[in-house]
């Protein structure tokens, strides 16, 4: 009895798997096991950088917070812990907006945690 193979299961996978790798350059677009390692490589990377973004974005919030203090007289960690003390619960994503678009908001929030 000859070897029975779902033929069409397979290449509609294959198919699947280099339509979803059509940008890329050269064998990695065309070629099955190219593309199919490029493609798994890329939702690691995927997966990864979807961490890393939550990193990179907090520490873009801290610089333009810790700018934005030092214009006030106050280094970045005197101003959160200011804050702190005070019980201003503002997070940084909200702080880095207000001093970048907001300058007059931000030193008055400043101001009353330095007064606090």
């Amino acid at each position: 009895m000859p070897r029975s193979v779902n033929h069409v299961a397979s290449r509609n996978r294959r198919k699947k798997i280099l339509s979803l790798t059509r940008g890329y350059f050269a064998t990695r677009a065309n070629v099955w096991t190219v593309a199919k390692n490029t493609w798994e490589k890329g939702l690691t990377y995927a997966y990864r950088d979807r961490k890393n973004k939550k990193r990179n974005f907090r520490a873009l919030w801290i610089q333009r917070i810790n700018a934005a203090a030092r214009l006030e007289g106050l280094s970045y960690s005197q101003l959160m812990g200011a804050l702190h003390k005070a019980g201003i619960e503002i997070n940084r994503k909200v702080l880095a907006d207000l001093a970048v678009n907001e300058p007059a908001t931000f030193k008055a929030i400043v101001e009353k945690a330095k007064n606090a």
